[in-house]
């Protein structure tokens, strides 16, 4: 990246927010964007055509973030929202340094909640292997309370099946990671608290909870995320707000773009977000 920092023009009140992630994870947190925030227009750009992140390298990781960030910028972002775990590991601190104007929000799983949460004193991570590995989850693993029973399990291949929509893929690596991390009846040496630490794997939350008992409380990011999202954009005068006259309040459009095939992300959309379907345009790979 370049150590010279990058400017983001002041956007008004009508500017999108833009919302990045490696494929189609992102939409949950879109998703909670959306119920937040149901004025705000947003550009959604799914870099698939480089995915997945969760097995690249930092610095693969970070250029990727920060192309992206550059795209979103380009198309009058007032904020921008990194909703990927392994994008926000990688890259926030660094995002943040070249545009300290534009308001960056990123995910992190939430090992905070969970430890309110959990009353065995037992929580489960499931993340990528790249964002259990990163420093950043390191140094959220190491603020918590020494006591607490945390259990990471990386899921490699998850994300994949979930991007593929693939059943028999998403059932049986959700079955096995959970199985690695239990046992899971109840009991006070069990786990009562699953993180969900990818944004993907909201999407099939029909999945875990189907092989979870049901006292077991599962975490993910989406609402925080639109929560800190809103106050963001609150602080800097920046949020859209209906007025008074318009009824019913406006709703939001949502711009697509990737850098894979189109028809992916439009049946991604249509089948996880449909109220916000639309056509996609392609992102030249860079």
């Amino acid at each position: 990246m370049s150590s010279t920092p990058l400017q983001a023009p002041h956007q008004g009140v009508t500017a999108p927010i833009g919302v990045f992630d490696s494929g189609i994870g992102g939409l949950s947190i879109l998703k909670a964007l959306r119920q937040r925030m149901p004025q705000e227009d947003f550009v959604y750009i799914s870099d698939r055509g480089h995915a997945p992140y969760g097995e690249r390298s930092d610095d693969f990781v970070r250029e990727r973030s920060r192309v992206l960030t550059e795209a979103l910028v380009a198309q009058g972002a007032k904020a921008v929202v990194v909703a990927c775990n392994t994008a926000t590991a990688a890259a926030i601190h660094e995002l943040r340094q070249h545009w300290p104007q534009l308001p960056l929000i990123g995910v992190e799983p939430a090992l905070k909640p969970a430890a309110l949460q959990t009353r065995t004193g037992h929580v489960a991570v499931v993340a990528t292997r790249g964002t259990l590995n990163s420093p950043k989850f390191q140094h959220l693993l190491g603020q918590q309370d020494p006591a607490l029973d945390i259990r990471c399990q990386p899921c490699d291949g998850l994300a994949d099946a979930i991007e593929h929509r693939d059943d028999s893929r998403i059932a049986h690596y959700c079955r096995q990671y959970l199985a690695q991390t239990g046992p899971w009846a109840e009991g006070p040496s069990a786990p009562d608290t699953l993180v969900l630490g990818c944004t993907h794997y909201p999407l099939v939350l029909q999945h875990w909870l189907s092989e979870l008992p049901p006292h077991v409380t599962v975490l993910d990011t989406g609402a925080p995320v639109a929560e800190q999202t809103y106050r963001r954009l609150l602080q800097s005068g920046q949020l859209r707000q209906p007025s008074r006259f318009e009824t019913p309040a406006p709703s939001g459009r949502v711009s697509w773009f990737t850098t894979s095939e189109v028809e992916h992300l439009e049946r991604a959309v249509h089948h996880w977000l449909p109220e916000a379907s639309g056509p996609c345009q392609p992102l030249p790979k860079r």
